[in-house]
């Protein structure tokens, strides 16, 4: 039994172990022996296609960048736990599959709305914040200097409320947080770039998430984001702008931040000790000794600031003028010419219910350069001997019409009131006469007189704020300094190496005729200099002025044409002075021959003489500050550009022309407005098609405002962009940037309106009809494979110079970065042209520069505009995808967003309960 037993089993176990071998499942080896089969077989090889975005000058920089972050992130670790290079060539083949796709969908995308549009929006919405928050916070405590810190929270809170579904505090101010949101961005797009089976693989997924997010995308931010780059960046755009000492006292001067002034000074100091240390002789000792004084007054400027900024003795110009300062007169016609002055006294005239009586001078005063033009239009055609038609004279007796209809008849609400016989006489003209451009004049006049000498209009005008405002936006408000300070040293507003007072604009029109009395100038020597190819002659005038305590002496250098500048400045202001004043003519072949030069500065000297007699500034009281301006020790500011010079001849004439119609425009009937304004705007094709043009203008200019429900200040900018500029991509750009950065939409529409026009006609005089194309251009060159190659290796020369990976750059000196933001507001006073100054104001012109430049301080808010930026780009490259919901998402950690919600509920409340 037992041995029948046991070869059954054997039998049955034969059996089951020959069905075994022939099962589907295939013999495996395991354990060691494995491991060793493992280890025999040959690597397998895996083939690398070099091929990224179809442009060989762009991927052959990309391969050096992948190959340098794989050998300074993954590689300098790994080979210390093998030698396989399997996992390195699966890697390199994840982040070529990333960059294939991103390059395919970089193709398909047109780039041109997100540079001309988004870009533009986020910088004017991230600016309208900033300026919102510098409001806010001086509003919260005007007594108590806020910290920087305070400025950075309040940003966050005006962001919340524009936004109203994002807030990037916790991205900006986080370390943590950052990196958390860097690496949820790079899984969310390595899940749209890379293949399934890639994506799947975790431990893949992470290497190459970690090299993108604290590899790439987080040094390159710190980078942007850093305060000091961005400032040295700035410098070296406008590297080709010379700085000027004006520009450097002003920054001074103006400068609220007391490490930058010690920084300044210290390095004074330092420059000091080493000219001092210096052993010279002959010239070049005058030369030191200037140095050296130069030196010392920034030195005492710098003292004087902080002496102020620390005692809390800093004083609001504008207050203590209008409650202590002897003011500048501006003569009313002054006011009615000049864009800055003209606001202002629109303001008041509209406060005190004369706004009526300015509307009309404003109208008349358009109707008459409008009918000039086309009478003059008319009479050419008729010497041409073409044919005639009515309908212009038909168009201007309408708008004469018009004009009476709104300011002088019975029904006119509210009417200017002049004397009944001129009215008459008016009514009698437009109904049995064509109309000229004087039929106004004789009651134009009498209201002139009338806001000249009401009291309730032009003398009530100086005695208000808005005076002393237009004042300084004029630059001509005197600086408070304390001449009567603790130590004993002044600060003047524009100071001088040699220790003179130099006075401003301001401070010179409050000079009386008595101290002009004890000024005395000549002409002590001239030269021939050479400035980068352009050979001039230079006269060096030696100017003595007595107080009656101290005399002064400095030196001050002119070229001709600052003496022609003057003396046009001068008689276009004192008509008077033109047949007294004569200057040397110009002389335009061998101007820099010695005897001429002689002659010139003889003549010059004359003149000089003649304009400093006590009788001549007697004679014009207000000419004291025009001469003071000249004979200071600063660069002469001339009253045109050089770029207004060359363009003069050609702009002058539409700028007047559009600055009449649109002063009259706001006071018209609507229609009316519309074809008096489009008729100035056709007057240069009048010639050719005169008839069609006119009688289709009167319909076809859009409002100047549109009407929006929301407050456009608490919104984005792209959101209630107005003035239908949107396919005028540079009109856009320009108007968006100037409402923004100088704050237009807060200050008078009228004078909006009149930057805008004179923008287009510039825009349109400068590039033609055809600039919208060649943006488009420049925008697809941007985007062209060579200016990728070459972004490309600007990234890897920034990242890895010479091939290897750039050491961090050490924090520079905290002296060196505060000279460095001196160096760089300096830099944007200096290329800011004089023109804009009298366009949009002084005082208005330095506080937007300023504004911008402060903006650009913070490292958080840098962040803020970077991760701004960031979203944009790929909102624009994934357009399919919901990326905003994602960053609302990404975001609703905030604390200024949980803030803003339990407000709004809190708010919500009890509406809702009483409802």
């Amino acid at each position: 039994g037992l041995v029948v037993t046991l070869l059954y089993g054997k039998t049955n176990s034969e059996k089951y172990l020959e069905q075994c071998e022939h099962s589907f499942l295939p013999p495996t080896s395991s354990g060691i022996p494995k491991c060793l089969e493992e280890m025999k077989r040959e690597a397998r090889t895996i083939k690398i296609d070099r091929r990224l975005t179809g442009a060989n000058i762009i991927d052959e920089p990309l391969q050096q960048v992948i190959q340098f972050s794989l050998r300074d992130y993954v590689q300098y670790w790994y080979y210390t736990l093998s030698d396989d290079e399997s996992f390195l060539l699966e890697i390199r083949q994840t982040l070529q599959n990333a960059l294939i796709q991103f390059a395919t969908r970089s193709k398909e995308i047109d780039w041109q709305p997100y540079f001309t549009t988004r870009i533009v929006d986020d910088f004017g919405t991230h600016l309208r914040v900033f300026r919102k928050a510098q409001q806010r916070a001086t509003e919260k405590d005007e007594q108590v200097k806020g910290t920087a810190e305070d400025l950075v929270e309040t940003f966050f809170e005006v962001e919340v409320e524009m936004e109203k579904d994002v807030c990037r505090d916790l991205v900006c101010m986080s370390p943590k947080d950052e990196e958390g949101f860097l690496r949820d961005l790079c899984e969310v797009l390595l899940y749209l770039l890379l293949p399934p089976g890639d994506f799947q693989n975790k431990i893949m997924r992470y290497f190459v998430r970690e090299i993108l997010a604290r590899g790439i995308l987080l040094p390159l931010i710190n980078q942007l984001s850093d305060p000091d780059y961005i400032n040295q960046y700035v410098i070296w755009m406008i590297r080709d702008s010379n700085c000027n000492y004006e520009a450097f006292m002003n920054i001074i001067k103006l400068s609220d931040n007391i490490g930058e002034l010690e920084a300044v000074r210290d390095k004074a100091a330092e420059e000091l000790q080493y000219l001092r240390s210096l052993d010279t002789a002959g010239d070049d000792i005058n030369t030191i000794k200037n140095q050296i004084n130069s030196l010392l007054f920034v030195k005492k400027v710098c003292d004087s600031r902080i002496q102020r900024l620390q005692s809390g003795k800093e004083i609001n110009t504008v207050k203590l003028a209008a409650n202590f300062g002897k003011l500048c007169t501006v003569p009313l016609d002054s006011i009615l010419v000049d864009n800055v002055a003209l606001q202002f006294f629109m303001d008041y005239m509209q406060q005190t219910g004369g706004q009526a009586h300015l509307f009309f001078w404003m109208t008349v005063e358009g109707y008459r350069v409008t009918a000039q033009q086309q009478l003059e239009v008319i009479s050419s055609r008729q010497r041409d001997g073409k044919h005639q038609t009515n309908q212009t004279k038909g168009l201007l007796r309408a708008a004469a019409v018009g004009i009476y209809e709104q300011y002088l008849s019975e029904k006119a609400s509210p009417r200017v009131i002049v004397d009944d016989y001129l009215v008459a006489k008016l009514a009698d003209t437009l109904n049995h006469e064509d109309p000229t451009p004087e039929i106004f004049d004789d009651i134009q006049r009498k209201v002139y007189e009338l806001m000249l000498r009401d009291e309730r209009f032009y003398p009530s005008f100086r005695q208000n704020a808005l005076y002393v405002r237009m004042l300084a936006e004029l630059d001509m408000l005197k600086d408070p300094s304390f001449r009567g300070s603790d130590d004993g040293d002044g600060e003047s507003f524009n100071g001088s190496p040699t220790g003179s007072i130099n006075l401003s604009l301001d401070d010179l029109s409050n000079v009386s005729s008595d101290d002009c009395g004890q000024l005395h100038a000549y002409i002590s020597d001239t030269g021939v200099c050479n400035d980068h190819g352009k050979t001039y002659a230079l006269y060096a005038i030696t100017v003595h002025r007595r107080s009656l305590n101290t005399e002064e002496m400095w030196k001050t250098y002119r070229r001709y044409s600052d003496f022609h500048d003057f003396h046009m400045r001068i008689t276009e202001q004192f008509e008077n002075l033109s047949s007294i004043l004569k200057l040397p003519g110009k002389k335009t072949f061998n101007n820099m021959d010695r005897d001429f030069l002689e002659k010139r500065k003889k003549d010059l000297n004359a003149y000089l003489q003649l304009l400093l007699t006590p009788e001549m500034l007697k004679a014009s009281p207000a000419l004291a500050h025009y001469v003071f301006d000249f004979l200071e020790n600063k660069a002469y500011s001339k009253g045109k550009g050089d770029f207004a010079r060359k363009m003069d001849t050609f702009v002058n004439p539409l700028r007047n022309s559009m600055r009449n119609v649109s002063n009259a425009v706001k006071s018209l009937p609507d229609s009316l407005a519309e074809g008096v304004t489009k008729m100035s705007d056709n007057v240069g094709r009048m010639s050719e098609r005169l008839g069609q043009d006119i009688k289709q203008s009167f319909f076809k200019v859009p409002p100047l405002i549109t009407k929006t429900d929301s407050d456009p200040e608490h919104c984005r900018v792209s959101a209630q962009l107005d003035d239908n500029v949107d396919d005028n991509i540079p009109l856009r750009v320009m108007l968006l940037l100037m409402d923004e950065v100088f704050d237009l939409k807060e200050r008078n529409q009228w004078l909006r309106r009149n930057i805008k026009n004179l923008l287009q006609q510039l825009i349109r005089a400068t590039y033609g009809d055809t600039i919208n194309r060649k943006i488009v251009d420049h925008v697809d060159w941007m985007t062209s494979p060579e200016q990728v190659a070459d972004s490309v290796k600007r990234f890897r020369d920034a990242f890895w110079p010479n091939g290897i990976l750039a050491e961090t750059i050490p924090c520079r000196d905290k002296a060196i970065r505060m000279r460095t933001r001196i160096a760089g507001k300096t830099k944007l006073f200096a290329i800011m042209p004089d023109e804009l100054k009298h366009i949009i104001g002084a005082e208005t012109t330095r506080k937007g520069i300023l504004r911008v430049f402060e903006m650009f301080q913070h490292n958080q808010l840098n962040r803020r505009m970077v991760y701004v930026f960031l979203e944009g780009f790929l909102e624009t490259l994934f357009p399919q995808y919901k990326f905003r919901e994602l960053f609302n998402k990404l975001h609703s950690r905030s604390k200024q967003m949980q803030k803003y919600k339990q407000k709004l509920q809190s708010t919500q409340a009890p509406s809702l309960q009483k409802r």
